[in-house]
């Protein structure tokens, strides 16, 4: 399904011509969970490559990884040095170019990415698109922009039949004059915040969240037309 001119979603992922567009992996979260004392399961790798499978059909001229590839602030943990660098080469065989875009957890991403050549950028044109992470709000955004796509809300929604059920969504509305999409989360360890409950992280969503239009990722792509409508 098209979000957005030739913009396609492809599950959690988007499209646009031969580029692919992912966000927030978040490797390393399960570890964090286990350091706290929630004893979960590690099965974050291995249910990301069987989802990755169902995306990577052929081979892209860029794939960009919109920011928050690892999720621990301060340090990089024995997983994320394990499986950010496995991640990396399996994108790397599907690609021509990876592109890195820094994210609000990547603050100690460098020694990874030097790993394996890549430069961390804070946001990535292409054409009239701009794809940045969305913790915060680029200086100057160019009038030559068009569509920004973010990353870093990891919406998703419930409805009130089942509330405790929530499933992860793209959302497409505007900032300012601009077409702004929203991508959920690649952690699937959790579905990501409620925007029907939560106030929203970005600044690029602190205004008119209500006119978002809702796209929610199941067995296939379901417009469920604005937010205001489902609430």
């Amino acid at each position: 399904m098209y979000i957005h001119n030739k913009i396609k979603i492809k599950d959690l992922a988007l499209e646009y011509k031969n580029n692919l567009i992912l966000a927030d992996f978040h490797i390393g979260y399960e570890e964090l969970l286990n350091k706290q004392g929630i004893l979960i399961p590690r099965t974050q790798f291995k249910n990301t490559v069987n989802r990755l499978k169902k995306i990577l059909t052929k081979k892209y001229n860029k794939i960009i990884i919109n920011g928050d590839l690892k999720h621990e602030f301060g340090t990089i943990s024995k997983t994320e040095w394990k499986y950010t660098l496995k991640l990396l080469d399996l994108l790397f065989k599907f690609c021509n170019n990876l592109i890195l875009i820094k994210g609000n957890h990547d603050t100690i991403l460098g020694p990874i990415a030097q790993k394996r050549n890549l430069e961390i950028l804070d946001s990535y044109k292409i054409d009239n698109i701009l794809i940045t992470h969305g913790h915060n709000i680029p200086n100057k955004l160019s009038k030559s922009i068009k569509t920004i796509i973010v990353a870093h809300e990891h919406p998703s929604i419930s409805f009130k039949e089942k509330p405790s059920e929530k499933f992860k969504c793209f959302l497409k509305g505007k900032y300012k004059n601009k077409v702004l999409i929203v991508q959920p989360s690649f952690n699937l360890v959790i579905e990501g915040s409620d925007i029907t409950k939560e106030i929203p992280l970005s600044p690029f969503l602190q205004h008119n969240l209500n006119n978002f239009e809702v796209y929610i990722v199941e067995d296939k792509i379901y417009n469920f037309g604005k937010l205001k409508k489902i609430k």
